[in-house]
Parts: C-alpha cells; sequence; structure tokens
C-alpha cells in the first residue's frame, strides 16, 4: 500500500487534481492550433527532459498512432513530468500494446500523479488485462489514484460481460468504505456505469443495493446524490421506488 503522503496530503478536492485533469477533448472545430506532429514526434526522442515533456504533453491533443510506442517508451523515462505526460499521452492515443507497460509501471512507479496518469490511460486502453490492477489501485493506492482507478473501471463496460462482473467487487467495496468522498462518489458512478450493461442477476441485485444503501446512509451528500444519479441512470424500480419514498417524505 502506498503513503498518502506520497503526494502531499490530499483531503482538498483541488489537491484530487493534476495540473493535466483539465485536458480539453480533441474536436474537429478547435480554434487553436494543434502542434505539428512530424515535429512532436522528433522531440519525443530529444535528449531534453523538458522537450521530451512538451511534446508527450502535445499527444495529450494530438491523435497520431505513430506516437504511442515513443511515448510508451518514455513511461520509464528518469524524470516524473516526462513519465506523466506519456502517460496522459497514451490515454489520448490508446494501444492494446501499451497495456502490459502500463501496467508494469503503475506497479513501480513511486509518483503518484504518474500512477494517477497510468490508471486514467489504462482505463482508455479498454482491455481485460486492466482490470486487476485497476483494482488493485482502488483497494491500495493513495485517494487521488483510487479516484481515477474507480473512474477507469467503469471502462469495462466496453470491454466484456466478464470484466463488468469483475469490476463490480472492488467498486462496491470502495463505495461502501472508502475513506474519501470523492473516491465514494466516482465509485457510484462507474457502478451506474456498469450496471446498464448487466442483466438482472446477482451481481445486478448486488451492485443496486449498494447503490441504495449510499444513497439512504452515506454521511456525504455529494455520495447520496452521485448514487441516486446512477439509480435514476439504471432505472431499476427498487431504487426508484426508494428515492420517490424518500422525497415525499422530505428526506433530503
Amino acid at each position: 500500500m502506498y503513503d498518502e503522503d506520497d503526494l502531499s496530503l490530499l483531503d482538498a478536492e483541488v489537491e484530487l487534481e493534476s495540473p493535466l485533469d483539465q485536458i480539453e477533448p480533441l474536436t474537429a472545430e478547435s480554434e487553436v492550433a494543434k502542434p505539428d506532429p512530424d515535429l512532436m514526434l522528433a522531440l519525443l526522442e530529444n535528449p531534453q527532459p523538458q522537450q521530451r515533456m512538451l511534446a508527450a504533453r502535445a499527444f495529450c491533443d494530438i491523435e497520431d498512432a505513430r506516437a504511442t510506442p515513443h511515448l510508451i517508451g518514455l513511461l520509464t523515462d528518469t524524470c516524473p513530468l516526462v513519465r506523466v505526460s506519456a502517460a496522459y499521452g497514451i490515454g489520448r492515443n490508446p494501444s492494446r500494446d501499451a497495456v502490459e507497460p502500463l501496467i508494469a509501471q503503475l506497479n513501480r512507479d513511486w509518483n503518484g500523479y504518474v500512477r494517477k496518469g497510468v490508471v486514467w490511460a489504462l482505463g482508455n486502453c479498454r482491455d481485460r488485462r486492466s482490470l486487476a490492477p485497476l483494482a488493485d489501485a482502488l483497494r491500495t493506492d493513495i485517494s487521488a489514484v483510487r479516484l481515477w482507478a474507480a473512474s477507469a473501471l467503469a471502462q469495462m463496460a466496453e470491454v466484456s460481460y466478464e470484466a463488468v462482473v469483475g469490476a463490480i467487487p472492488p467498486l462496491i467495496e470502495a463505495l461502501v468504505q472508502d475513506p474519501i468522498a470523492a473516491v465514494r462518489s466516482n465509485s457510484a458512478w462507474a457502478i451506474g456505469q456498469l450496471c446498464r450493461e448487466l442483466p438482472s442477476n446477482v451481481v445486478y441485485a448486488t451492485a443496486i443495493d449498494a447503490l441504495i444503501q449510499a444513497f439512504a446512509e452515506d454521511t456525504d451528500l455529494g455520495v447520496r446524490e452521485d448514487s441516486k444519479a446512477s439509480l435514476l441512470g439504471v432505472g431499476d424500480p427498487r431504487g426508484l421506488q426508494l428515492i420517490e419514498t424518500l422525497e415525499q417524505e422530505g428526506w433530503f
């Protein structure tokens, strides 16, 4: 288990973010000129860490499969700013070839911001191999990484039924037990996304029970609201009935 202090104290919401969290989505209509991909590809091999970092960050905005092998190599760069930028770049340019290197780096990197970027990239790769390391990160890593591990597990909805079933237990555990409200909220959201892909079976019922419990009992209003939103999004009759009953009773 990682020490919560390796990203400093993370009690404030702003401290759960990193400078790369606000990366804007790619849009064809963007008015901002994108960097030259060929120039950025060359800079990925530059001997200066600052240049490698800038080039890796450029591929957070550029989709170019040619960059992915270089970004994979930069995951082990000596400079943590290069490593975190490479992780986010892979997240924008995901590849099955990146999954194992990302997992290896998640397991060995001492820097919490790097692990956080790696977790985000693993989610975007939408690969069954990511399930176990993401679940482990959700259980054992520092709060900032757990926050994004919960969101990344929601991507298992696009992988397979088996991956969805495997992602539900660690998310329920985090929803019920994690001491950080933001992690519980992300877990509630992720469970809602995954439940949409499940038939009405035991796994589904257990997930709905966890959302209902969080909605009715969590001490944090944000967690209750996110649990409610997930229940509404899934449209489960039990959840909808509970929401209606509690609102009629003026529970909020």
